[in-house]
């Protein structure tokens, strides 16, 4: 499972087409948020060379925690795990308990002295820290004797090894130079409460100054930046990333399910709600920090919440201010384009992973995550399909050698075949959505029959669908969802996929922090009545779809397009006045040449708008205030080139080059546009974002 991060590696990633799997990469010098549309919280990025390296939260999820490499910041490529099982007690593997939310998790990644290190804390089991001199592995471990828990780690110029970590106070400490734990007597707190200050630490010494970036949450999510000349202070604090969501609401979540709580029992004590409003929660970026790019400039990494995907990685440009690296651009700061120019241009786009598998390699492809340690006396690939003994468990979340991985947005389905004929009485299996609820559809052997089974935990309703032949040899399961608004659903075919039966109503797939996980895909096997003569399941041929993968008709390059201000159904209109105002609908100019523009490709990304009314280029002039959104003969460089912000589903933002803000109105007050909107909220009705269509024949 390891994979050199080199130009080899990076041709044999770019098999995996970027239009078939997400890739931030847009294939024109520019890349959009998020990096990945699958889960990875907790993101730690560091640079050696001209490589960078990223670990990433793998919780009670083994092999993790994970390693990827980069040479642009926004094409990854898997490297290496560190550990291959969690030999920290039996509940680590499902034997008498669970270890839902707990696990792997806030690694911090580094490297000195020609070595890598990756360090995490275990709750209830302390400090561990892997090492290697290659970071493709093999890792070694070790547990240290100290439990410090969001820890960062800074190995300082004169040879002493400090790690911050806590919450609102800032506490530091000393490392012995083995790692063996901590320096006697060297605790002390650096930030007290009260400063604003989070968790999940990253520090720095950048030209002689001690910079820690910090989480916080009270009371909605955002970055916090201290500094000081001294790593023991005293420091001082400022906010350099808020309220930017990427224009996503929060996600759709379970009350009443805290990290350290028993899981619920099932049914009516699960009480779900959607997603919905502006309360921005600990949505907006957070938990991250910055690194430096070969030539200087420095680019900022973090975490945000998209929907049932759980919590994954964007980058921002760093503008540095008297001395603070603010996320965003020069007069736009603490905000975060959701499409930017690459980092550094001139590498392919590509996916991290093969997510498909045919099962037939000696080993699983390196997408896949076992749910818990697996017992690999009953889970094996096996004559190219992938067999699990069905050993004794109440249900899916028990289920001993599940086998996952992450769902991936904003839309996927997974399909695989199961072979059920070696299923015994009680036996079940099938795919599933792991999570807290989770879902199933499977196959359960049951009173000599084969019976097509879905069950939904979160109102504990079974739902037999269909009886099949006692010898049937094969059929084809899939889960499928809208992960960017919290729905997933089953279906099955008995026919080798010529015909499909649908299954019920859609599944709330909810966010919650007992697992701290987003939905993942798993293949199962169990036997809930606790036979001791089971069976086992074999699966093959897994395959994952993406059809909103390929974004390359998301910028309507060379088109003709209206746009409708999602924010009050307006269209954007070129007024013969000279400035771009709104149309209603339903009035005469609605549908006139003067809501009509042509988009011209400026490369990178940039493009111009022509007004098919003859009044001219969109051209931002002054500070951007309202009317300064004018229609002019001519392009006048850079304020009349605009970024284009692919939102995904037809919806997009126009930034300004001239700004570096928003084109926007202000809805309700009959107010020409500006283009000095800081960013959209999360429902997107703020008057910064638009959805537009093709308007020519």
């Amino acid at each position: 499972m390891k994979r050199l991060c080199m130009a080899a590696a990076i041709a044999a990633a770019a098999a995996t087409s970027w239009a078939a799997s997400w890739t931030a990469d847009n294939g024109n010098g520019t890349f959009t948020n998020p990096i990945f549309y699958d889960e990875f919280s907790d993101p730690d990025i560091i640079r050696v060379g001209d490589t960078f390296y990223l670990a990433g939260t793998t919780m009670h999820t083994v092999p993790g925690p994970v390693v990827l490499c980069s040479k642009d910041l926004v094409n990854w490529d898997f490297l290496s795990y560190c550990s291959e099982r969690h030999d920290f007690g039996p509940a680590f593997s499902l034997d008498g308990g669970d270890m839902y939310g707990q696990g792997i998790w806030a690694p911090c990644i580094r490297h000195h002295n020609g070595t890598f290190y990756v360090f995490s804390n275990i709750n209830g089991v302390g400090t561990q820290v892997f090492m290697a001199e290659n970071p493709a592995g093999p890792w070694r471990h070790k547990q240290m004797d100290c439990a410090i828990h969001d820890s960062s780690v800074l190995f300082d110029d004169d040879g002493r090894i400090y790690a911050v970590y806590s919450y609102d106070e800032v506490k530091i400490v000393e490392l012995k130079p083995d790692l063996s734990g901590i320096v006697d007597g060297s605790e002390r707190t650096i930030i007290k409460g009260g400063n604003t200050m989070g968790e999940g630490h990253h520090i720095y010494k950048i030209d002689g100054r001690y910079y820690i970036i910090s989480a916080n949450y009270a009371p909605v999510g955002r970055m916090t930046c201290a500094r000081a000349d001294n790593v023991y202070g005293p420091y001082e604090t400022v906010t350099i990333s808020a309220m930017e969501t990427m224009g996503e609401q929060g996600f759709a979540g379970v009350s009443d399910i805290g990290q350290n709580g028993k899981l619920p029992a099932k049914g009516s004590q699960f009480a779900l709600h959607p997603s919905e409003g502006n309360y921005h929660g600990a949505t907006p970026l957070h938990q991250g920090g910055i690194v430096q790019l070969p030539d200087g400039s420095w680019w900022g990494f973090s975490m945000t919440d998209f929907h049932s995907v759980g919590r994954t990685t964007c980058i921002s440009p760093v503008t540095w201010v008297d001395g603070w690296p603010y996320f965003g651009l020069p007069g736009n700061l603490g905000r975060t384009p959701r499409t930017w120019t690459k980092p550094i241009a001139g590498r392919e786009p590509h996916a991290p992973y093969e997510r498909s598998d045919s099962f037939d390699g000696k080993e699983l492809q390196p997408v896949w995550q076992w749910n818990h340690n697996p017992d690999p006396r009953h889970a094996r690939l096996r004559k190219g399909r992938l067999r699990i003994d069905a050993m004794p468990a109440a249900d899916l979340l028990h289920a001993r050698n599940s086998l996952t991985q992450r769902v991936i947005g904003p839309q996927s389905s997974a399909t695989v075949e199961l072979h059920p004929a070696g299923l015994r009485e009680g036996d079940e299996a099938g795919i599933g959505f792991l999570n807290v609820p989770f879902a199933s559809l499977g196959v359960v052997r049951e009173g000599g029959r084969l019976i097509v089974r879905r069950y939904t935990h979160a109102d504990n309703t079974t739902t037999d669908l269909d009886t099949l032949a006692p010898d049937t040899r094969t059929l084809q399961l899939r889960a499928y969802g809208t992960f960017d608004r919290d729905l997933g659903n089953f279906a099955y075919s008995t026919d080798g996929g010529s015909s499909w039966n649908t299954t019920g109503p859609d599944i709330l797939l909810p966010y919650q922090l007992k697992t701290f996980q987003g939905t993942r895909y798993a293949l199962y096997a169990f036997n809930a009545a606790g036979g001791r003569k089971s069976g086992y399941a074999e699966f093959d041929n897994f395959t994952l779809d993406e059809p909103m993968a390929d974004r390359s008709a998301n910028l309507p390059l060379g088109h003709i397009i209206t746009l409708t201000n999602k924010a009050d159904g307006s269209r954007a209109w070129a007024n013969p006045h000279g400035m771009l105002h709104r149309a209603d609908a339903g009035s005469k100019l609605f549908d006139s040449d003067g809501t009509r523009f042509r988009v011209h490709d400026r490369g990178n990304g940039r493009v111009a708008l022509e007004a098919m009314n003859g009044t001219g280029f969109l051209t931002v002039v002054g500070a951007g205030l309202s009317a300064d959104v004018r229609l002019m003969p001519e392009e006048r460089g850079d304020a009349s080139l605009f970024m284009w912000q692919d939102m995904l589903r037809g919806d997009c933002m126009l930034l300004s080059l001239a700004t570096q803000r928003f084109v926007a109105i202000a809805p309700g007050t009959g107010a020409p546009y500006s283009a000095d909107c800081a960013g959209c909220r999360p429902d997107r009705l703020d008057g910064s974002v638009f959805t537009f269509e093709i308007a020519e024949q």
